[in-house]
């Protein structure tokens, strides 16, 4: 059957309602003789009478009742699509699905998405905090709209759009003593035991890069999966704690010290992640927006 367009059913269904070509006609500001050359055409493609004409009155037939409860279906689905689309647009309504790495989800993240919910309440949020590893494949599987994670090696299949870059850092109680107060030389981290976060698989790469172009080893005495255990270890005196600057409790307690480490510097930089090609919703633009300006207003997040 040919493809039937919608304006022949708009045509159809007021013929329908008015149980008259002329008043129809009227309604739709067209021609009588036109809405029946209008209506022959969907009645041929149909293969189909649609109405039964008398002198008096128009009457549906059995095929033209059928079709009229589909069509008002399919036009009721249409508008109720093309609603949705306007919606989503305007950030009115929907939903953004989204999948962002723990760190981030535990620092930057509320305040963001306290303001983005403030301008748009009409939106829900679905958020999967996930290891950055684990997080692109969920974008490459298109389970979410987009992910704010790292770059963990070069890609053509995702596009990465950088937030702020985020140094890494030791922390130790004063136990640990480091040659300089400003930072840590990579070889002085390979004499004490270390704590790392086992889910850190970019920060892991990253380390394991560093310790091999100086040809260091590492003892790594702990591996745990949050950074709150990490930095507890930590206090503990059980070794010195790897992870990010935005992942450091803020303010320190007294008995802890952190430093970026040298030599090299490891940085890694957070990052609005998409697949290559793949635009970002309305709703995805605003929260990221958001996400910008809570870096931009909070003083040393860069």
């Amino acid at each position: 059957m040919p493809d039937i367009n919608f304006k022949l059913l708009h045509i159809f269904i007021a013929i329908a309602d008015n149980r008259s070509f002329r008043q129809a006609s009227e309604k739709l500001n067209r021609s009588q003789s036109a809405v029946s050359m209008q209506i022959k055409q969907l009645e041929d493609q149909i293969g189909a009478a649609l109405f039964h004409r008398t002198t008096r009155r128009v009457e549906l037939t059995a095929e033209g009742l059928k079709l009229l409860t589909f069509a008002r279906r399919a036009l009721g689905e249409w508008e109720n699509g093309l609603r949705e689309i306007r919606e989503a647009v305007d950030i009115q309504r929907g939903t953004l699905t989204f999948a962002c790495i723990p760190t981030i989800a535990a620092t930057i993240l509320p305040r963001a998405l306290q303001a983005f919910q403030a301008n748009y309440p009409g939106i829900s949020i679905r958020l999967r905090e996930l290891a950055a590893a684990d997080l692109l494949e969920c974008i490459r599987r298109r389970e979410v709209d987009f992910g704010i994670g790292i770059e963990m090696e070069r890609s053509i299949e995702f596009r990465f759009d950088g937030l702020f870059d985020d140094p890494i850092y030791a922390i130790a109680t004063e136990a640990f003593r480091f040659r300089k107060r400003t930072s840590v030389d990579m070889a002085d981290l390979c004499a004490y035991p270390v704590l790392l976060n086992s889910r850190s698989a970019a920060l892991r790469i990253m380390l394991d890069r560093a310790l091999a172009a100086r040809d260091l080893h590492m003892d790594i005495k702990f591996e745990v999966v949050h950074t709150h255990t990490l930095i507890a270890l930590a206090a503990a005196g059980m070794g010195v704690g790897i992870l990010p600057k935005i992942a450091l409790p803020m303010p320190l307690k007294k008995d802890l010290r952190a430093a970026p480490i040298a030599n090299p510097a490891l940085i890694r930089t957070v990052s609005i992640v998409t697949l290559n090609g793949q635009s970002l919703s309305p709703a995805g633009r605003a929260l990221t927006d958001a996400i910008r300006k809570c870096l931009k207003d909070k003083p040393g997040s860069g």
